[in-house]
């Protein structure tokens, strides 16, 4: 007996392993119950479903397997189906492991429902042992499959995390898991390379789906042929994508206005007519568009008015349950409200912005075109950049995610207005999550990033996660979890360090500095200021490092140089002073400076007699400047 997902889309943290008993213990009877049937009719429907899975092996059939299937009208033995189908293919070739693989994502929810297929895999893995004796690369093909049904959204990811324990140390289907989650859902592009590993996607990658999506609708609207754009939507054979039809159309004409709505509408009642979109996908599509209608009103301001009013269309002509959407909620109210097309003209501007930084890496004409387009410093436009700068860098590689990360640093924005893009991020995470299996972990590194820049302060993060709470009274939002996530990250011993190098550090994308290297240029910038240098420069390049957490070892090294020299040259303490004015050093990063020069004081002493003495003086000057706090200790630590 195999466990069933109480909450498929929560990230489930690896359990440690316990015996298969206390998982049976553990499942939910309710999803699992069957109804009473005889044995003779258990092995009635196996031979069938044998039939079945080798009829549409020949026959390439989804719809006459579908209606096959059905009419066995025993749905608390598909889960055999499953394991059935996916165990023939794996013994044949490519060809019928993508249609396997394509059936399972066109049956899942209209035929199979959740629970069925969840069994049917664990009972794959259960007897991966055994599929090994005829099959040797068994634990690779099933992997495979694991990941696609992953990917295809049939199958949870907590799907690995919950069916390890339930397994024996050692055996073939814990390797298939481990498999799946490391060798595939783990790779950098997982989902297209999944996608295409049996030529399925010889077909189409998830964003040539998305521009044949496109294509079709544009085309529809203008010769208005919906029986030529639903053949279209057949054709693309990706049925487990059409919730991306859906919310595509949706927002089509809701921003086209006028008779688009009326067109739209008419061509998803008729791909819902003819079993084209299934029920799931049309509800799917219409989730999707609620969880981001909220950015949507930043181009169509009365989205939410139009989004309510298709729901109600679409229900009253029966092909939408209302009753299984999300609630809509209430408007949010809006702090400043911006002109609309001044609005889609920022954003715009934005992209262009964004995109020729990722091409060139010049901050500083960022800089000067972010102020040229926000000459009014305007709060709402500065939540819009973060969030398009950080959207556009999770579609990259680590190096434009290291680039955003120092562009953000660099900027100096308000903190609020960090905060207030990073509150656009998590709204539309549910949403982003579809294209971007990876999104939890993206954001998890940026938000925990932040806090060590010094963008934000840890404060802001907790009251982040606490207003997320709020809004997702299960927890399970996707920005909700990376919240939690990176708060656990920063938490850990010499976090900063590994946050820094989660992309390679350094905004060139070349691998990120050693620590001695840092602390080597560090020296180098400030020995080439106190014989000469200009002090603007010195304040340049401590910015360039891109290390705002580090800036703690500016202080320190500044401080020693200035204690070895008795106090008769204090160029490198006007130098602090510069960077404390400019906010280049900030009161917590003074601090720790300060504290580590007071811990390393006696060693000093040995070449510096009066080392104490001089440290006492300098805090008080310190505290004098509004540098360090009043309540700092005067004296030097034990």
């Amino acid at each position: 007996m195999s466990p069933m997902e109480s909450r498929p889309d929560d990230l489930v943290p690896p359990a440690m392993h316990k015996p298969a008993i206390q998982c049976a213990a553990a499942e939910d009877a309710s999803l699992l119950r069957s109804p009473t049937v005889s044995s003779e009719e258990f092995m009635q429907f196996k031979r069938k479903a044998t039939t079945i899975v080798e009829e549409y092996f020949s026959t390439d059939d989804v719809a006459a397997t579908a209606n096959e299937l059905r009419e066995l009208r025993v749905p608390c033995y598909h889960y055999y189906f499953v394991k059935k189908l996916v165990s023939v293919a794996m013994d044949r070739h490519d060809r019928e492991k993508e249609m396997a693989a394509v059936l399972l994502s066109s049956l899942y929810g209209d035929v199979i429902d959740r629970p069925q297929v969840y069994k049917g895999f664990s009972k794959l893995a259960e007897s991966c042992d055994d599929l090994s004796v005829d099959t040797p690369d068994a634990v690779d093909i099933l992997a495979v499959f694991v990941a696609r049904a992953i990917i295809d959204d049939i199958l949870p990811p907590a799907f690995l995390a919950k069916q390890l324990p339930c397994l024996p140390e050692g055996c073939k289907g814990a390797e298939v898991l481990h498999r799946a989650e490391k060798s595939y859902l783990s790779v950098p592009h997982h989902g297209e390379i999944i996608l295409q590993r049996w030529g399925g996607s010889k077909r189409i990658t998830v964003e040539e789906a998305k521009a044949k999506i496109a294509d079709i609708l544009e085309e529809y609207l203008a010769a208005g042929d919906i029986g030529e754009a639903c053949r279209c939507i057949r054709g693309l054979k990706i049925s487990f994508f059409h919730h991306d039809i859906v919310k595509r159309a949706l927002t089509l004409a809701m921003e086209r206005g006028g008779g688009a709505e009326g067109h739209i509408l008419d061509l998803l009642k008729s791909a819902s007519d003819e079993g084209i979109i299934n029920e799931s996908q049309i509800t799917k599509g219409f989730n999707r568009l609620i969880d981001s209608v909220d950015d949507l009103t930043l181009d169509v301001p009365n989205a939410r008015r139009l989004l309510k009013s298709m729901i109600l269309k679409a229900s009253s002509e029966g092909w939408l349950c209302a009753s299984s959407l999300k609630p809509l909620g209430p408007e949010p109210k809006k702090a400043v409200v911006e002109d609309d097309a001044a609005v889609r003209q920022f954003k715009a501007k934005t992209l262009s912005i964004i995109k020729e930084y990722f091409l060139t890496g010049d901050i500083n004409e960022v800089m000067s075109s972010l102020e040229a387009e926000n000459y009014a410093c305007s709060s709402s436009y500065n939540a819009i950049f973060v969030k398009k700068l950080i959207t556009s860098a999770m579609d990259r590689k680590s190096r434009e995610k290291e680039m955003a990360s120092v562009l953000l640093s660099s900027l100096g924005m308000p903190p609020e207005d960090v905060v207030s893009g990073f509150h656009l991020l998590i709204e539309s995470a549910e949403d982003a999550a579809l294209d971007n299996p990876a999104i939890v972990e993206d954001l998890t590194m940026f938000f925990a990033r932040s806090v060590v820049d010094e963008v934000i302060a840890p404060s802001n993060l907790e009251k982040m996660e606490e207003e997320a709470g709020r809004g997702k009274p299960g927890g399970s939002s996707t920005g909700l979890l990376a919240l939690r996530n990176a708060r656990a990250l920063l938490g850990a011993k010499l976090s900063a360090e590994r946050i820094l190098r989660c992309w390679g550090g350094g905004a060139t994308g070349k691998a990120g500095w050693e620590l001695d290297d840092v602390k080597d240029k560090i020296g180098r910038l400030l020995l080439e200021y106190d014989c000469g240098g200009d002090i603007r420069e010195a304040c340049q390049c401590i910015k360039e490092l891109g290390m705002p957490f580090f800036h703690h070892e500016v202080v320190k090294k500044a401080l020693v140089a200035i204690m070895e020299k008795r106090g008769k040259d204090e160029r490198l303490w006007g130098l602090l002073a510069e960077c404390y004015g400019r906010g280049l050093i900030t009161p917590n990063q003074m601090t720790k400076g300060f504290e580590r020069v007071a811990g390393c004081v006696d060693d000093l002493a040995l070449d510096v007699p009066d080392a104490g003495k001089q440290f006492c003086c300098y805090v008080e000057r310190a505290k004098k400047g509004g540098w360090l706090d009043a309540s700092f200790p005067n004296g030097v630590r034990s």
